[in-house]
């Protein structure tokens, strides 16, 4: 039976990630989102789930060194940045310079996939600006040196923390289009930078990777709570989506959602972020959800992953452009995990097709 979109399709099996859309749960690698959100960094969670794929075993405090000398290795190919490259949208200059890495299957060919976008995309969004890159700090953590690269100074620690909960949060998430796309290519035999590069690729689609910048121009429409009811009633009536709200999977609110705007809470509390946006965006939430049910009951449209992600990466002083490349940092090591896994246990992806074309004429 044929399925254009194949929902419900098993196209792999994974000890990486297990998505419950109708219990509105995600496991990695047998830790629960919430647990995992609340007690690991980046690093390990990256250890977590690339354990077992490599040559060498895999711990959180090994990967904080290796990926901070990762990082100053790969800020050589920051200056291969010219004019014309600046000139293309953020996901995409980064994605060019991570093109210039081997294309190797190793535990170092991963460190450096798992560095480059935390490296590139700080450095292009200066260069955008006409500021000097700031070179890595190996000694920091991975989180930290994000931040630290972007805004050219250190991050505070409620910030830091942030960035480990959403880089955590949205490190695997089963076979969607961008992992689908990475064990693909890695069925191939092609190497794993070939994997990441298809993988973005996939992300920077709009139905994938690009909904949590329009989330925030939402946001800005609206501009205070009691326009909230009104304005989405009239963007409804224009055939418009809600932005942040209904996901492929999920029947149910998102579990990732409720993490994010727990991520946020320490910078609230500590006055990093404007109270008055929060309560904007709790508001427009809690109308949304009540004129989707009005208007339609019979799809469960709840909030997802992108509502308080642009909310966390606005706060932690990212544009809008690069949303989709913050997300690509956080993903990379998922990509990488599928690719390794795929290689090791799987064979070459070889689907079908139904020929529905015009047949030949007859002699």
């Amino acid at each position: 039976m044929k399925n254009n979109g194949l929902e419900d399709v098993i196209a792999a099996e994974t000890r990486l990630s297990d998505v419950d859309g109708e219990a509105g749960r995600l496991v990695i690698r047998g830790v629960s989102l919430d647990l995992l959100v609340e007690r690991a960094t980046y690093e390990d969670a990256a250890a977590l789930l690339l354990d077992g794929f490599l040559e060498r075993a895999v711990t959180a405090a090994d990967l904080k060194v290796r990926l901070g000398q990762a990082r100053a290795e790969v800020f050589a190919h920051v200056r291969a940045a010219d004019a014309a490259l600046l000139s293309l949208p953020p996901v995409d200059a980064m994605r060019a310079l991570i093109a210039r890495l081997p294309d190797g299957e190793d535990f170092e060919t991963t460190l450096r996939l798992l560095a480059a976008p935390a490296v590139f995309l700080p450095a292009v969004l200066r260069l955008q600006k006409g500021e000097t890159p700031v070179a890595p700090t190996p000694s920091l953590s991975q989180s930290a040196d994000i931040l630290a690269m972007l805004n050219a100074s250190l991050p505070t620690r409620e910030q830091v923390a942030a960035l480990d909960a959403y880089l955590v949060m949205i490190a695997d998430h089963g076979l969607n289009a961008s992992t689908f796309a990475s064990r693909v290519v890695a069925s191939t035999g092609a190497g794993l930078t070939s994997s990441v590069l298809a993988a973005i690729s996939a992300l920077k689609g709009p139905l994938h990777g690009g909904a949590p910048g329009p989330v925030l121009d939402m946001l800005d429409a609206i501009g205070s709570e009691d326009n909230a009811k009104a304005w989405l009633g009239q963007a409804l009536d224009r055939g418009e989506r809600l932005m942040g709200f209904g996901h492929r999977i999920y029947r149910v609110r998102d579990p990732r959602a409720d993490a994010l705007k727990g991520a946020l809470r320490p910078l609230v509390m500590t006055g990093q972020v404007d109270p008055d946006r929060i309560r904007l965006a709790e508001a427009v939430e809690q109308a949304a959800l009540a004129i989707l049910r009005e208007r339609k009951p019979d799809r469960p449209l709840d909030v997802n992953v992108e509502f308080y992600t642009a909310l966390l990466l606005d706060a932690l002083k990212f544009p809008r452009a690069a949303f989709t490349g913050v997300f690509a940092i956080g993903r990379t090591v998922g990509w990488v995990a599928h690719a390794r896994e795929q290689a090791l246990e799987g064979r070459l992806i070889r689907p079908r097709s139904v020929y529905v074309g015009p047949l030949p004429q007859a002699a």
